[in-house]
């Protein structure tokens, strides 16, 4: 159940109060943001990524406009993300215009704005939400199930080009799986729930090799995938003699590491995915908003996610996470920096990460996150991060104090 703290002071207010006092001057700042390689591709994209999906619903189009501005002009992210679904929570009424807002501001930017950024959209999986299909095309068509065939993924991508109002996109994201699989919170396989008609992984990545072909994508991801389906994709493709996908975007956060965990890092890895690896974009790094702490602090909570849309994404704000968060608050408090920060500076820092995925719903905390990205955390700081995880999420390992069994590599 979800139960919202948001009249619980926080432990420390003045000492959190300082935090955010540092962390807004340049003191411990470094000037430029970073950028990865993604994948195997030719793509160097910021570190941080700007998510879009409260773009027509949280955010007004005037607001999203100057969030993309700042974000691309001022603090050096070349990198952004939609879908076809977005805004979130999805409808019938708003989605696709998420992407025609930023179409809209990519036409008054002309083609020098589009030459500046690096554009993913995503195409839906398998759903229910036949409206998704029929927003494809203008007037709307007939609704039915999406599904991730040859012909919906590429009337999709035709759609999503034609809503942002370009000819290519950078990255072109399979946004959930076609196949029957735990998702976005369900922990469990069940095999009653097994769908034996599903399209075939072999079509999808045929089907993506035909829009680089096309020159309609550059490169493609999957998203919502684990281990199995990392390594089914990756066969198709070498099978295929497609190229294979440059990232995965999945949930990650310090509360939330099965990525890391249940085997999909290990599938990504350059190792397994040659020569390069598939890059992680991690979404829901503040798991929601729930780790920026606003949560046990007595902010004003009256237009945050979880008050407006409490049955969206519950996951993140179980009672467990939410004390998580006041003591994660309190670590990055002792550092001299907000909690959101060190949440994205942590995710940053991991070895796979192609780009972290950040969203906000006002500019102070765009620009808060941003910083986040440019902070020097120690790796005492880190370390504590992870003595806290263990307390919650594997707490069989609490009395060990680290990170279960250190495996060295041999010499």
């Amino acid at each position: 159940s979800s139960i919202l703290l948001s009249s619980t002071p926080s432990r420390h207010p003045a000492r959190h109060a300082e935090a955010r006092r540092r962390s807004s001057g340049n003191r411990r700042l470094r000037q430029t943001m970073r950028h990865v390689q993604l994948g195997h591709s030719d793509m160097m994209v910021s570190i941080a990524c700007l998510g879009t999906m409260t773009f027509g619903q949280q955010n007004t189009e005037d607001e999203a406009v100057e969030q993309l501005n700042y974000a691309v002009h001022e603090a050096g992210i070349n990198f952004i993300d939609t879908a076809e679904l977005y805004p979130v929570p999805p409808s019938s009424k708003t989605c696709g215009s998420t992407e025609e807002i930023i179409g809209r501001w990519l036409a008054r930017g002309g083609p020098e704005l589009r030459k500046k950024i690096y554009l993913a959209s995503k195409v839906s999986g398998y759903s229910n939400r036949g409206y998704l299909y029929a927003n494809r095309k203008v007037p709307r068509q007939e609704e039915q199930d999406t599904h991730l065939s040859r012909q919906q993924i590429l009337e999709a991508c035709d759609a999503s080009l034609r809503r942002l109002q370009t000819n290519y996109l950078d990255l072109y994201q399979l946004h959930w799986p076609e196949r029957y699989t735990p998702g976005f919170g369900a922990l469990a396989y069940q095999r009653c729930l097994e769908r034996v008609d599903s399209v075939p992984i072999e079509e999808q990545v045929a089907a993506m090799g035909e829009l680089i072909k096309q020159g309609k994508i550059r490169y493609w991801g999957i998203s919502n995938e684990n281990a199995f389906g990392v390594a089914k994709f990756v066969m198709a493709a070498e099978k295929l003699q497609v190229p294979l996908p440059v990232s995965i975007q999945n949930d990650f956060c310090t509360i939330d590491r099965r990525f890391e965990q249940d085997g999909t890092a290990e599938a990504c890895s350059p190792l397994n995915a040659p020569p390069h690896g598939i890059s992680l974009l991690a979404y829901g790094p503040l798991a929601g908003g729930t780790l920026s702490g606003k949560y046990s602090t007595g902010q004003d909570l009256s237009s945050s996610r979880h008050t407006l849309f409490p049955l969206f994404q519950p996951r993140y704000h179980a009672k467990n996470a939410i004390e998580f968060a006041k003591q994660h608050a309190d670590i990055a408090a002792k550092y001299g920096i907000t909690s959101s920060q060190l949440a994205l500076a942590w995710a940053a820092a991991r070895e796979y990460m192609g780009s972290v995925i950040i969203g906000a719903t006002t500019m102070d905390q765009l620009k808060e996150n941003v910083r986040g990205f440019n902070v020097e955390v120690p790796q005492k700081c880190f370390q504590e991060v992870d003595e806290l995880y263990l307390q919650y999420e594997r707490p069989y390992y609490n009395s060990v104090g680290r990170m279960g069994r250190q495996e060295e590599p041999d010499k």
